[in-house]
């Protein structure tokens, strides 16, 4: 899709509204606010179509955690091309362009102008299924956040005996509701056959267990989207990103983190009972180390290679296989 003959359009999504810029092919900007309601979204449809005199439009938006599903979903039935992009990628286009103003218009601004020139790639739906299963998974994640916020309360030397109680209390509901949102996850997972035998593929893997096999599945795009293990790793924010300067300016690499942060913290934990008990990555972690790596970095390093694994598995449709693993690249 070439940029002369695009209309790319940004959208900055809101709870309640959302702003869009759009980027005519002759240089014309228009801006515009809608509610982000079923009839917020026909305006902007109708209001992109009128004034894309005819050009293609490519219509780009922040992932915000939920706010931009329904405009999309709705945008991509309605037959444009749409994209979802990590805000972090905006944050830094933002930063290459030298913006210094933040607000809901300048942000949809960017967002045309990152669309137009960078062409991110086209977002599709996930299946129902998948779906359901990412908004149990996620609430199930925001409970045990919230139970461990509430946890840390009972350290607090302020609290009076029923204080205390209430907070227990609490921490208990939490816990619980998470208990049960994991079940629901468990169940539809096991009532969908797809879904099924790719949780079956995943739990092959020493250091995956049920609820990160879930997380996987409910946060890893589908594999049509994802064409190389590496890509995977990309997506979760796992590549590393090198910090150099001339010849005498060498940062320590690190993490990019401009990917879905709910896949890389779901890998966290996992990764650290992977590399006591998984063979592939107990060795690599190993080496990492003996070679003067820091341990929090060869952790690191050993997420992106779960990661990377999870991709293997689900892509050769085979169960972990440590000799066939340990050449996946690092």
């Amino acid at each position: 899709m070439g940029t002369a003959a695009t209309t790319a359009i940004g959208i900055d999504v809101s709870k309640a509204t959302f702003d869009a810029c759009l980027l005519a092919p002759d240089g014309t900007v228009r801006e515009k606010a809608f509610p982000n309601t079923p009839d917020g979204f026909a305006a902007l449809l109708a209001w992109a179509d009128r004034h894309a005199a005819g050009a293609t439009t490519h219509v780009g938006m922040e992932a915000t955690g939920g706010y931009e599903d329904a405009l999309a979903s709705f945008l991509h039935a309605a037959g444009r091309v749409v994209s979802v992009v990590n805000p972090t990628r905006i944050k830094y286009a933002g930063v290459m362009r030298g913006r210094r103003n933040k607000t809901d218009k300048a942000d949809a601004r960017l967002i045309a102008a990152y669309t137009r020139d960078e062409r991110p790639p086209a977002w599709t739906p996930p299946t129902p299924e998948v779906r359901e299963l990412q908004a149990l998974v996620r609430r199930r994640d925001d409970l045990r956040q919230l139970a461990a916020h509430e946890k840390a309360r009972l350290e607090s030397p302020l609290l009076t005996p029923a204080a205390r109680r209430s907070v227990a209390r609490v921490v208990k509901l939490l816990g619980k509701e998470a208990d049960a949102m994991q079940k629901a996850a468990d169940a539809l997972i096991a009532a969908t056959p797809a879904l099924a035998a790719d949780a079956e593929l995943l739990a092959s893997i020493p250091g995956v267990g049920t609820q990160t096999a879930s997380t996987v599945l409910a946060e890893l795009p589908s594999l049509d989207r994802v064409p190389t293990a590496q890509a995977a790793a990309a997506y979760a924010g796992l590549s590393p990103r090198e910090f150099k300067s001339g010849a005498s300016v060498r940062g320590r690499t690190r993490l990019s983190k401009s990917g879905n942060a709910r896949l890389r913290t779901a890998l966290y934990l996992p990764t650290l009972t992977a590399v006591r008990f998984n063979p592939v990555l107990q060795g690599f972690f190993d080496r990492l180390v003996a070679a003067g790596k820091p341990k929090m970095q060869a952790v690191g390093a050993c997420m992106r290679k779960l990661v990377m694994i999870c991709y293997g598995v689900l892509k050769n449709r085979a169960p972990f296989d440590p000799n066939w693993t340990s050449r996946i690249a690092t």
